[in-house]
């Protein structure tokens, strides 16, 4: 049973670079991945946070690796692309988790609210994968796996530029899909339910509406950072082999109602 499950989900000699790998979603995939025996280069924008998870990683007994990045500036993205490959070499696995989003009503956003939105939640991983994606498509094996939204599919208040960014972020991952799976490249996207991370504080400070969103949902609670672990680890490895192109909700039932 055990090499059998090897086979399947182990990450053994594959390197990853994960953004937003500071707080959330993210650092969770990142520890998650370095767990399951790959190589993990974390970018994020905070220094300290970035240190933290590095030691947490290498101190589970995993090499790892952290660079300092704003997704958001095309420059600064283009050099930490080419440093992340210095400590382990080209990624086999590529995971776009960083995220912001802004909140004015949709009526007031400013183009740099707009700008910034879509730098970050849209631009970056898709530089990110056009840097990365041909060398995987050139070595036979790659996995992208992209954060996307319950905003994907359907609106909420005052998260408009947002909202547009996770849905292009749905049709990114289906076109990394179309130019780069038949060469062994499986690119998806994992949409969360409510979940407590930074992004989500205002929403967990009103009591009310958590536990309102807690009952739109099949499974009649929010999601935990670890109900998001193992989407992640399976879409990275063996086990996903075939599929690519879509879009996972991990979200208890709440898209589905």
């Amino acid at each position: 049973m055990a090499g059998y499950l090897v086979d399947l989900f182990s990450l053994d000699g594959r390197t990853a670079v994960v953004t937003g790998a500071t707080s959330g979603i993210g650092r969770a995939i990142a520890v998650a991945l370095g767990q399951a025996g790959a190589r993990v280069v974390a970018l994020g924008r905070r220094t300290e946070a970035l240190e933290s998870v590095v030691t947490d990683l290498r101190d589970a007994g995993g090499a790892a690796a952290g660079f300092p990045c704003d997704l958001a500036d095309r420059a600064e993205l283009r050099r930490v692309t080419q440093r992340a490959v210095e400590p382990f070499g080209e990624p086999d696995i590529l995971v776009t988790s960083a995220g912001v989003n802004l909140r004015p009503p949709f009526g007031e956003l400013t183009d740099e609210e707009w700008d910034q939105t879509m730098a970050v939640n849209l631009d970056a991983p898709f530089l990110l994968g056009r840097r990365y994606g041909p060398g995987m498509a050139e070595r036979g094996w790659g996995r992208i796996i992209n954060l996307a939204s319950q905003q994907t599919i359907r609106a909420f208040g005052n998260s408009g530029a947002y909202g547009v960014s996770k849905a292009g972020v749905a049709a990114l991952t289906r076109s990394q899909a179309e130019a780069w799976s038949r060469y062994g490249v499986c690119c998806n996207a994992i949409a969360p339910g409510f979940v407590r991370t930074p992004m989500t504080r205002a929403v967990f400070d009103d009591p009310g509406r958590v536990e309102a969103l807690a009952e739109r949902t099949m499974m009649r609670r929010n999601g935990e950072l670890s109900d998001f672990v193992g989407a992640a680890v399976f879409l990275a490895g063996p086990a996903a082999a075939y599929i690519t192109g879509q879009t996972l909700f991990v979200d208890g039932g709440f898209s589905a109602t």
